[in-house]
């Protein structure tokens, strides 16, 4: 083969083994440094398979339901893009965690108060066990939400075209997909929000790549650019759990001078609360001195 021909012929078949391989090539989910996604099981405190990266508690902090606002534009999104509810992976997460015990307060509870029906019915079979009393309280709510998911950019991702020239013309098909999520950690008893925690989670897709080689199989990045954004968004919720987690490690109740819903210490002038009363005290004039009669 003639030496120049030679040459020509190297760059153009690196740059057909790089673009078979980014064909299959998709980055996995980030959870904050790139720790994964939430994996496993739980029973009890016991837990089986979880994430090395997910934070756990010693002790548990009290029971927990969690509540998950389907009238949210976020709730719709996910719909949108054939994604379920939210409420189940954060169950799995928190029970494997070992820092709340989950109560039921969602759709299966239609199933536990019609068993209790039918126990008050006398339609149970005797020694059932469903009287009253058992049911266990909700100490604290969790409200997830989810404040961004979707595809983003399409540039010129890890130098991808200036480096190989040709790819330049297909960057627009490498994505990036984000979710950034709050969890909401609230007091029932007192409606006081205990902890509010964010995260963030992100990954990149080459799906162009592989449409470009007919891929769209398991191998190919059509197979894996159909269900991204489930992967980022349980992703992002673990990142957002386990900020939380280090938060109430070392949680202080937060104290106002009189209690908790008596006023508070922005008082205003001429109101009845505690600091108001001590802004009047500051502020009312001072009686002016009657001068003193002289004596004869």
């Amino acid at each position: 083969m003639h030496l120049a021909s030679h040459k020509r012929l190297v760059p153009s078949m690196a740059l057909a083994t790089s673009l078979l391989l980014m064909s299959g090539c998709s980055t996995g989910p980030t959870m904050g440094e790139n720790k994964g996604v939430v994996t496993g099981a739980a029973g009890g405190s016991s837990a089986e398979g979880q994430n090395s990266a997910l934070e756990s508690c010693g002790e548990t902090l009290g029971t927990l339901a969690i509540e998950e606002d389907t009238n949210a534009p976020w709730y719709y999104q996910l719909r949108e893009r054939q994604l379920g509810s939210t409420v189940p992976v954060l169950r799995m997460m928190i029970q494997q965690s070992n820092c709340f015990v989950i109560v039921e307060r969602g759709r299966s509870m239609n199933s536990l108060m019609r068993e209790r029906d039918l126990a008050r019915g006398e339609e149970s079979r005797a020694g059932s066990n469903f009287g009253k009393g058992q049911m266990v309280a909700a100490d604290y709510t969790m409200a997830p939400s989810i404040q961004f998911s979707g595809k983003t950019g399409g540039g010129n991702a890890f130098g991808v075209g200036g480096t190989l020239g040709m790819i330049g013309a297909l960057a627009g098909s490498v994505s990036r997909n984000e979710a950034s999520t709050t969890l909401l950690l609230l007091d029932n008893r007192s409606g006081v929000q205990i902890s509010a925690s964010e995260g963030s989670a992100k990954n990149f897709d080459f799906g162009g790549f592989g449409a470009l080689f007919g891929g769209g199989g398991l191998g190919g990045g059509g197979g894996y650019s159909q269900t991204p954004q489930g992967k980022i968004v349980v992703a992002a919720f673990a990142d957002s759990y386990n900020q939380m987690v280090k938060a109430l490690r070392n949680y202080k109740a937060q104290t106002v001078k009189g209690g908790l819903g008596t006023g508070g210490r922005l008082g205003v002038q001429g109101g009845d609360t505690a600091a108001s009363k001590e802004i009047d005290a500051k502020t009312k004039p001072k009686p002016v001195a009657k001068p003193k009669k002289k004596t004869q």
